[in-house]
């Protein structure tokens, strides 16, 4: 299907335009009737998307003398007076509603919930000042109290607080001041000749309210079309992908015949960001030949992740992980220190900032961070704040981005980031309440998340993404309905809300009589459209089967649609099998050689390869949490600084010693450590540690004594360079070496580590690296749950000798340039770095 680069005409749409020539043929009609000056005359309409398209038709259909105003609510309240929220009024902007929403939660005793109830607060009042935005300033009084009479008393019980936000949010909406209220003041009726309302499909209170106000100048005219319904097909998707790929392939296929515009219904705000994503891929993209109507939240845009990433950065235990994303984003930071900055706190899993900063204390980029995040510690008022975040990302650098960014000025806009916004934050005794930068961070995030960001579009798209009840009126040529299944296209829509059916009338709200009237209305306008395709799915993401929307089920009942045909072009694809890799290293280094090296060697020669011959293992995460490795490393830290502590002061309390290690080696895991994270341990501990003790008294009565721990040994051992680190070397009473490798696994597999012979690798190492003449070597078990053991590998010497032959034979093999094949054996696949990179999974099983 060949990319789309040119706009199509149009499509014959004669019924929509029918519909439009007979409804403007009425309102001319009704201003003649009414002897009404047309300039002075509005036509209310449904929503903004119509108020162009009216106004072109009408000076087509009637070119000569004035023409009426075609306006919206919202946009004929601007346009007649000037509004000025009070202080504690509601303004439907949410950032600004939930700091009013904090202040009436402290005046009503509930500062100790205010985190958890200022967001229901201001949902629950944004719906009920629709309402009470639609009646007059002087019937507010009363709507309230019939308000508050529909809901239960406030008492002790479980729903006591959901009572008070409801009473609360109630008060709030019927004594705020609303921007409509200047539509029923007296100079704007007297300014009015007539008033022509053209209803959407839900039922609005104001415009309702509207029409009984100007009920002498008032005309009620619906938008009459006499379209038959278009040609209906029906596609059954297998999953959430198939259905997006069907999607952007009907709507290209529309396309491609000159069906533009077509409308693609958002119902389903993720899927239909994964169709525009697959139609830009094509050559439609959003601002060019896409117009998009709903828009996305504005949190999700890259303007405001990169200002909540230096936000989060800030927050006094910040994260590392927190830190290093707002350094890769901000370009103050320079991008090579960033790196060796990341490799040294990676290296070290150094999961806390604080703890980082310390570490790193001398470095000119820690010094940079912290010069920018110090200001931001101390509780202020939001002006304050706002102002801190501004020199903030003037630091960073991010202010530039965002002021050039169309996503970013918006960002800008919706946070009052500005000169003019600030001081009318400064002025605003809402905005006096002080707050910490958790609660600061928390509002921007929650302002961020209630906005919504439309970027500039084309008046003429060949693709316009919409609501399904905003296409009362629009002329399109084809439609494309994704997400028609039983959960995202209901017959009968949830009402939003925690109210019940009987509070839902009492307080004026639309029930779900209402929504369902509604839904059936769109449905109804959707199937005019002259070519309309309807997919769902099958099956959810989490593979729960699906049944299609009743509203389609009552489709296929009635035989009023057919099988869509697959919109998608088939391609045949030759397959070429991927061969396993089989690389040369005699180019790369093979020394020093260590026991895990020659290990991963063994178990296959690819992982050599990739991860120690190139050395592109897998950087540690940072932000992980405690688990049997760190527990290891811990009991490592504790018995070294226990049996060095008692090497010095043999006659000194063995438990007080081997407390105090411990003690040391947990403050050693640092200050990201969460508070109680290491408690599953810390629990075993005590246990373990007396064991450990009883075990250690026999071990000494049989003559072994501790010499040196955690011993790093770097070494020639003829051809070969050995490298490595010996857990602990004991000297024993026949005056043998005793190298001692801690295992804190269950003592089943220790023993059978004993019981590989030339399989083991490690303890042979350990006798290699060691130099001893003699040496022994054993794995002390340390299990949580079982007694310590020391579990000896027999025949050491021998082992060790046919080690060190076959380390030398390998490497001998490799600087020759035998091949390093992947085996793609074992379990080692299982968890292997370097499984994408030689590409199991796609080789050729031939």
């Amino acid at each position: 299907m060949a990319t789309i680069a040119e706009t199509l005409p149009p499509a014959p749409l004669d019924g929509v335009t029918r519909g439009w020539r007979d409804l403007l043929a009425r309102v001319n009609a009704q201003l003649r009737a009414l002897a009404a000056h047309p300039a002075r005359s509005v036509v209310l309409l449904p929503y903004a998307q119509l108020m162009p398209l009216a106004a072109r038709l009408w000076a087509a259909q009637c070119p000569d003398g004035f023409a009426p105003r075609f306006e919206t609510t919202r946009n004929w309240a601007a346009r007649v007076g000037w509004f000025a929220p009070g202080p504690h009024d509601l303004t439907f902007d949410h950032g600004r509603d939930l700091l009013t929403a904090a202040v009436l939660l402290d005046g009503a005793g509930l500062a100790a919930q205010r985190a958890l109830l200022a967001g229901p607060l201001v949902e629950q009042a944004t719906q009920l000042g629709q309402i009470a935005a639609s009646l007059p300033p002087a019937l507010r009084p009363d709507w309230a109290e019939q308000a508050r009479a529909a809901l239960p008393p406030v008492g002790d019980g479980p729903l006591a607080l959901e009572a008070a936000v409801g009473r609360i949010a109630i008060a709030w909406a019927g004594n705020s001041d609303y921007a409509t209220d200047v539509l029923f003041a007296p100079r704007v009726v007297d300014a009015l000749d007539a008033l022509l309302i053209v209803p959407g499909l839900l039922p609005d209170p104001l415009t309702e309210t509207l029409a009984e106000h100007y009920f002498e100048k008032a005309v009620l005219l619906n938008v009459q079309s006499d379209t038959p319904p278009g040609h209906i097909a029906l596609h059954a998707c297998a999953d959430a992908e198939d259905e997006a790929e069907r999607a952007a392939a009907c709507v290209l296929r529309h396309i491609d015949a000159g069906r533009v515009p077509v409308a693609l219904v958002a119902g389903d705000r993720v899927l239909t960001r994964r169709v525009n994503a697959l139609l830009a891929e094509r050559g439609v993209r959003a601002g060019e030949a896409l117009r998009d109507e709903t828009g996305w939240k504005l949190s999700t845009t890259h303007a405001a992740a990169q200002l909540m990433a230096a936000l989060r950065a800030s927050a006094p235990r910040a994260s590392t992980d927190e830190v290093l994303d707002w350094l890769k984003v901000a370009p103050a930071f320079d991008a090579q220190p960033q790196r060796g900055l990341e490799r040294r706190l990676r290296r070290d899993a150094v999961r806390g900032w604080p703890q980082a900063a310390l570490l790193t204390a001398d470095q000119a980029l820690t010094q940079q961070i912290e010069a920018l995040r110090a200001p931001m510690s101390a509780a202020r008022p939001l002006a304050d704040w706002l102002a801190a975040l501004r020199t903030l990302l003037q630091g960073c650098g991010l202010w530039p981005l965002l002021v050039a960014d169309v996503a970013g000025n918006a960002v800008i806009d919706a946070l009052g980031l500005n000169d003019e916004a600030l001081a009318d934050w400064r002025d605003w005794p809402v905005a006096q309440r002080r707050m910490g930068l958790a609660e600061f961070t928390r509002w921007v995030g929650d302002a961020l998340e209630a906005a919504s960001f439309r970027p500039p579009h084309p008046a003429d798209a060949q693709v316009v993404v919409l609501p399904m009840a905003q296409l009362l009126g629009r002329p399109f040529a084809a439609l494309v309905l994704p997400g028609a299944d039983e959960q995202r296209l209901p017959a009968a829509p949830e009402p939003p809300g925690p109210w019940s059916a009987a509070q839902r009338q009492a307080l004026r709200l639309p029930t779900r009589e209402d929504l369902r009237e509604a839904q059936a209305a769109a449905w109804a306008l959707a199937l005019r459209v002259p070519q309309v395709d309807v997919l769902w799915r099958h099956a959810d993401d989490n593979g729960e089967p699906l049944l299609p929307s009743p509203l389609v089920q009552s489709l296929q009942l009635q035989e009023l649609a057919a099988l869509g045909t697959e919109a998608r072009a088939a391609r045949f694809i030759q397959i070429h099998p991927t061969q396993r890799p089989q690389p040369r290293g005699d180019a790369l280094p093979t020394q020093p050689l260590s026991a895990s090296g020659y290990e991963m060697l063994r178990a296959c020669p690819y992982r050599f390869f990739a991860l120690r011959q190139l050395g592109l293992a897998e950087e540690g995460e940072l932000d992980v949490d405690i688990d049997k490795r760190d527990w290891g490393n811990w009991l490592h830290d504790t018995l070294r600084g226990f049996h060095e502590a008692l090497r010095d002061a043999p006659d000194a309390d063995r438990l007080a010693l081997i407390d105090a290690a411990a003690e040391a080696a947990t403050e050693g895991l640092g200050p990201s450590l969460e508070p109680g994270e290491f408690m599953p341990f810390a629990v075993a501990w005590p246990t373990l540690r007396d064991a450990y003790l009883q075990w250690l008294a026999k071990h000494e009565a049989s003559g072994a004594r501790f010499k040196l721990a955690e011993e790093s040994i770097d070494t020639q051992r003829g051809p070969l360079r050995l490298k490595g680190q010996i857990d602990r070397i004991d000297d024993v009473q026949d005056g043998a070496a005793l190298l001692i490798d801690y295992k804190t696994e269950p003592l089943t597999r220790t023993r059978e580590r004993v019981k590989a012979g030339n399989e083991d690798t490690q303890l042979p190492f350990y006798a290699l690296l060691s130099g001893a003449d003699a040496p022994r070597a054993a794995y002390l078990n340390l299990s949580e749950r079982e007694t310590p053991s020391l579990n000896e590998l027999p025949d050491l010497p021998e082992l060790a000798a046919q080690l060190y032959e076959g380390m030398a034979h390998d490497l001998a093999q490799i600087a020759v340039g035998e091949p390093l094949p992947a085996l793609g054996e074992g379990s080692v696949c299982d968890w292997c770095d370097a499984r994408g990179l030689c590409r199991k999974d796609f080789w050729s099983q031939g």
